[in-house]
């Protein structure tokens, strides 16, 4: 009886840990159809009415609160011997739309090895490829919302990871359009994600969980304008040349992430932190494109000149099990510089050709979480989002964009 229970409780956990990974399907098992998912409610304050926010999307410019269904995800899935599938829709207040398609491959005799082909989660970091149904913190940092906004691509990945003395390694190389979600490439690029990750668990047979690991990423931008703003100390330098138009400008990002979990007397204690930095394509902020979604990753043919801006940003999030309730105290930090060149003085001088889009944030959060059982858990949490001031009209001070944000999920 002893072994059957050990047995159950490790196939418990091996599912647990791949629904965790958006990569995957529910379990491994051999199984028809399985549906799964889960439903987000939630309702948000902010500090001013038409607040821009990375906390749900930008508040209407006539209201400071507002409920909304933030995700309501339905996951299908089916496991053969060599392959499976996965169909995942997402449909809130906005309407639906597909998340996730693709087919996985592989082989009885090497598990390890497996072919993913359709449109999945970019495999780039930690946080990325870690389902928001489990996630404690209500949203991603605002760096990678705006690199890889709503995380997918279209495109093929080989993964390998092994059983045995090598369980602990994970690694991943993808060719994606570049484009995101639910888009066509719109160039004749296509860019590379390589990802190498390790995880220990039990080390020293104590409950100290440990993981780490590295990515690049590396494609293009093409440019539909002869001129080209090259970011440099103290601005930009113009550059209009007939060789840009229909140029490709290259988009490179390098991240380092690292997890700790560790399970005491106290309540289980985790701390995750992630760091990325590199070049990223971007437009300048306009009236019809605000600060914040600047220098976001296109997803189609860009409408202007192309912002060449060297960026930086992480996240630091740290969590607390308050004994053995169910509650559990969740504390953020998150930063995203898209302009390391520039300082905030610096933004909005004349002829520079800086924009909003080159301003740097900085968000701190704090709440917490109760799980009243296995499939529900309520959320409160708090963020405070600061900004220095500029020499541009609309960014003379911190702009009033704090959220709260109180959520209900309950996942099946």
């Amino acid at each position: 009886m002893k072994k059957i229970i050990c047995l159950l409780l490790t196939l418990y956990c091996f599912q647990f840990t791949h629904a965790q990974n958006n990569n995957a399907p529910s379990s491994f098992d051999i199984h028809d159809i399985k549906i799964t998912g889960y439903l987000q409610a939630q309702y948000q304050r902010t500090q001013s009415p038409g607040a821009y926010t990375w906390s749900g999307g930008d508040f209407d410019e006539s209201s400071e609160s507002r409920f909304m269904i933030r995700r309501g995800r339905l996951k299908i899935d089916r496991v053969d011997k060599y392959s499976n599938i996965v169909f995942q829709i997402d449909g809130t207040q906005d309407g639906v739309r597909l998340m996730d398609a693709f087919i996985q491959f592989g082989m009885p005799s090497l598990p390890a090895l497996k072919l993913t082909a359709g449109l999945f989660n970019r495999p780039f970091g930690y946080s990325i490829v870690y389902s928001s149904g489990y996630r404690d913190f209500p949203e991603r940092a605002r760096v990678f919302q705006t690199l890889m906004p709503r995380e997918r691509d279209l495109g093929a990945m080989i993964s390998y990871k092994p059983e045995g003395k090598f369980k602990f390694l994970t690694t991943e190389l993808a060719v994606v359009n570049g484009s995101g979600l639910n888009a066509k490439d719109y160039d004749n690029k296509k860019d590379i994600i390589g990802n190498l990750y390790f995880k220990f668990d039990s080390i020293g047979q104590k409950p100290l969980h440990i993981g780490f690991g590295s990515s690049f990423y590396e494609g293009s931008v093409v440019s539909v304008e002869s001129t080209v703003f090259h970011s440099q100390k103290g601005g930009y330098q113009k550059i209009d040349k007939a060789s840009n138009k229909q140029d490709n400008f290259s988009r490179r990002y390098l991240g380092f992430n690292f997890q700790l979990e560790l399970e005491t007397g106290f309540g289980e204690t985790t701390f995750k932190t992630e760091y990325i930095y590199g070049q990223q394509p971007g437009l300048a902020a306009s009236v019809d494109i605000n600060g914040p979604k600047a220098s976001t990753s296109l997803g189609e043919l860009p409408t202007g000149s192309l912002y060449l801006r060297p960026f930086e940003g992480y996240f630091i999030w740290l969590t607390q099990a308050l004994g053995n309730s169910k509650f559990t105290a969740i504390a953020g930090l998150d930063m995203y510089d898209p302009n390391t060149d520039l300082n905030e003085k610096e933004i909005g001088l004349a002829q520079n050709y800086s924009t909003a889009g080159d301003v740097k944030f900085t968000t701190f959060g704090y709440g917490l979480t109760y799980n009243v059982n296995p499939r529900v858990k309520f959320t409160i949490y708090n963020e405070h989002v600061r900004n220095d001031a500029t020499q541009l009209t609309t960014h003379l001070t911190d702009l009033k964009d704090d959220v709260f944000t109180a959520r209900l999920q309950y996942r099946w």
